[in-house]
């Protein structure tokens, strides 16, 4: 089993226990939104383009829409569970883990932490490093924000001196906002979920406001 693959089955099992109409931290969508997204994804190309591509998203909301009318819920969350056809690029070797990680763990929270009274996972070691690897993509997402980002672990502490605390430069700019938590909350904060993230910003006041302000995604 691969880290993306655990957590395909984890969100399966929740969607399943869950329901349809259960909330998500996805504006506007149930579980079975999100589950419909998530085949439109892997099954759907000439949809999912839409996804990136900003003029072709009526295309991608209606396909969606389609794909929630005409298709049982449980038909949703199995097709997901068995994971990407043979022609699809996620069947490629290796992509699924590199692609599909980040996603199906955000989904999987975004599943978790709309319900009441829900606390962070406790994830094993490889999880949390394979989670800070993926970080790395926050670059891209946030590239556009007004401050420079650092983002700080806190799971780790820091040598002597201050020296060896794991950090890593997001958006190399001044002035700089660091953002500290787990890396599971910086990913959840990085992907948007910003109100649902358990981390803290350290910067100057006007600083931390204008980053608070800011809306970032691809």
């Amino acid at each position: 089993m691969t880290y993306a693959r655990d957590e395909r089955q984890a969100l399966c099992a929740l969607l399943d226990r869950v329901g349809p109409d259960a909330p998500t931290l996805c504006a506007g969508w149930r579980a079975a939104d999100l589950a419909a997204h998530l085949v439109l994804r892997e099954r759907r190309p000439d949809a999912a383009i839409g996804l990136l591509v900003g003029p072709l998203r009526r295309h991608t909301e209606r396909v969606q829409r389609r794909l929630i009318a005409r298709t049982p819920y449980a038909l949703l969350v199995e097709t997901i569970r068995t994971g990407p056809p043979a022609l699809s690029v996620y069947a490629i070797p290796g992509v699924d883990d590199r692609a599909n990680f980040g996603e199906f763990f955000v989904h999987h929270e975004d599943v978790r932490r709309a319900q009441p009274g829900w606390e962070p996972r406790e994830l094993d070691r490889a999880v949390t490093e394979r989670i800070w690897r993926q970080l790395r993509v926050a670059r891209l997402l946030l590239r556009k924000v007004p401050v420079g980002i650092e983002f700080a672990r806190d799971d780790r502490p820091e040598r002597a001196g201050g020296r060896g605390a794991v950090r890593m430069t997001i958006r190399a700019a001044a002035p700089v906002v660091t953002v500290v938590g787990p890396p599971a909350e910086l990913l959840m904060w990085a992907s948007g979920r910003t109100g649902a993230a358990r981390v803290r910003l350290e910067g100057a006041e006007a600083d931390v406001a204008a980053l608070s302000r800011a809306r970032w995604g691809i």
